[in-house]
Parts: structure tokens; C-alpha cells; sequence
């Protein structure tokens, strides 16, 4: 009972401050379920035994229910529970608790993977994402498209770099060509570069540079403000072939002797290409080319 009348109080002066403050409601709720979880793993036993406790959980949310109202089922204190065992767990979620609402962590504690976790803590806090836009990411398994070994505070572009990229199209069972590809993502530019990762930033589209006598055009070029460089993407609706990191490499020369500044980072260079062939990237010595396959929706 001294569980439950703690637990019961938290919740009662949760909703009163709610009222008085609104303004910052959104820490007062997390403030207010991470001592309900604590308080609940306490009353079932801690840490090693909480999971057995769901029997006090079904009693304390009748109880719950009965004298205040909706809001306190089962199933949002069992995620109370959880939200404070992640915490316990992931220093960052405590931390950051303010900059992210109930809801956004609602989404993730159906996350078994705590480096999962973490991945799309970052980047909803990096690219200010709301509790839609998150799940989204979700459940487009972008943490499984950038690689589950990555490490999401390597400096390196390629780091958060998906593989595959979701490129928006009208029509995603017709055959595409270069040219209807390229204009998929034109019309869908914003959204292109969310999908690339954090810190892509849009300079031009078919950029027109001279190699000797011969004009050639950079499909896109993008500079990433957090890596501090330039970026130069080539598409390709076929597989990878060795010609095609020849002419990226020609455009990354270009770029880095005529635009790239001496505060600038090198420019890396990105392939978005239909199939990867590993055996062209075996051979591949320049560690600023990376290859990725994309996929329309």
C-alpha cells in the first residue's frame, strides 16, 4: 500500500502542475512516469524481478482507474515501468528526456535494441522530428539500412548513409530511367535529403563543369554542414560498373580543386546505383566513394 499511495501522488501533483503550468507539461509527464516506473520496480522487487510483477501492475491500475480517472491502464504503466528501465540503461534518454515527448518515447519502447534505441534518439533530437515523422523512420527500418555496427558518432558521412535509399516515385512498378529518376527526387527534394541522413543541404542539380574541352553535368551536388564538405551524387538505374567510379572520381577532382575551400573537409563521393557489385568496390582504393542501391516507394 505505501507503493501505491506513493505511486497515486506522483500522478495526482503530475496533473495538477500540468494544469497551473502548461508551458512545460511535456517534462512533468516524463518526470512524472519515470518515478512511477521507479516506484513500481521497487514495489515488485527491483531491477532483476520486475518482470514478474505484472499482477501488482493489474491491481494497481484498477485501483488507479477507479480514483482518478482514464490514463492509467495496464498497458501505459507497464510502459512507465519500461521507460524507466531504459533509462537505467541508456544515460541519454534521462538526459534528454525534455526534448522529446511522452509520445516519441512511447514509439520507442517497442525497441528491443538498445543501440536501436539510441540510434533514433539521436536523430529525432538532431533533426527535430515529431512523433510521426519518428515512427516513419521506424518503419522504414532505417536503423537496419545504415548497418546495425555503425556508430552514430563516427565522424564520417557514410556513417548515416542508408542502404537502401527510398527514392519517392509516382509510379514504383514502372521501369525508370536516369532522367525520370532524377526528376523523382527534384520534386521530392526535402524529402531526399532527410532520407541521406543528418546535415544534407541542397547546392544544384545537373551542375555543369568543364573537363578539358568536354562539358560533363554532376547529377546533384549537396554539401553536409555537420561533415563540414562537399558531396557529389551520381545515379545510375543499373548495376554498379567500374566506369562509373572513374567518372565520380573525375567529378570529385573537380570539385575539390575549383570549389572545395581550404577549411572545407574532401569531398566524398555517392553512387546511388539500382544493384551494388561488390566486386567493383573490392577494387575501389579512394576511401571517399561509397556505393548505395536505392528503392522507390
Amino acid at each position: 500500500m505505501q507503493y501505491y499511495e506513493m505511486i497515486k501522488e506522483t500522478l495526482i501533483k503530475n496533473e495538477v502542475y500540468k494544469k497551473v503550468k502548461d508551458y512545460s507539461k511535456n517534462r512533468s509527464d516524463l518526470n512524472a512516469y519515470f518515478e512511477v516506473g521507479r516506484l513500481i520496480v521497487e514495489a515488485q522487487g527491483g531491477e532483476a524481478r520486475a518482470k514478474y510483477g505484472n499482477k501488482l501492475i493489474k491491481e494497481y491500475s484498477e485501483k488507479l482507474t477507479k480514483e482518478l480517472g482514464k490514463g492509467y491502464t495496464y498497458t501505459n504503466l507497464s510502459r512507465m515501468r519500461q521507460f524507466y528501465l531504459l533509462s537505467l540503461k541508456v544515460a541519454a534518454v534521462r538526459q534528454l528526456s525534455g526534448h522529446l515527448t511522452w509520445t516519441h518515447y512511447r514509439i520507442l519502447l517497442s525497441i528491443k535494441d538498445i543501440n536501436e534505441i539510441k540510434y533514433y534518439v539521436n536523430i529525432a533530437i538532431s533533426n527535430n522530428l515529431s512523433s510521426r515523422e519518428l515512427e516513419k523512420c521506424i518503419k522504414s527500418n532505417e536503423y537496419e539500412r545504415i548497418g546495425k555496427d555503425v556508430n552514430i558518432n563516427e565522424s564520417k558521412v557514410n556513417s548515416l548513409i542508408k542502404n537502401p535509399i527510398l527514392i519517392k516515385v509516382k509510379n514504383k512498378n514502372e521501369k525508370l530511367t536516369e532522367f525520370a529518376l532524377h526528376q523523382s527526387i527534384l520534386e521530392n527534394i526535402d524529402e531526399f535529403l532527410r532520407e541521406l541522413g543528418i546535415g544534407f543541404t541542397y547546392v544544384g542539380s545537373e551542375v555543369k563543369i568543364k573537363l578539358g574541352d568536354r562539358y560533363n553535368y554532376i547529377d546533384f551536388l549537396l554539401f553536409n554542414y555537420i561533415y563540414n564538405c562537399f558531396i557529389v551524387i551520381e545515379l545510375k538505374v543499373t548495376e554498379l560498373k567500374a566506369e562509373y567510379i572513374g567518372q565520380i572520381i573525375k567529378y570529385i577532382g573537380y570539385v575539390d580543386k575549383n570549389m572545395r575551400k581550404p577549411f572545407h573537409e574532401e569531398t566524398v563521393g555517392v553512387i546511388i546505383c539500382k544493384k551494388e557489385n561488390k566486386y567493383v568496390m573490392e577494387y575501389c582504393t579512394n576511401p571517399n566513394i561509397f556505393v548505395s542501391t536505392y528503392q522507390t516507394i
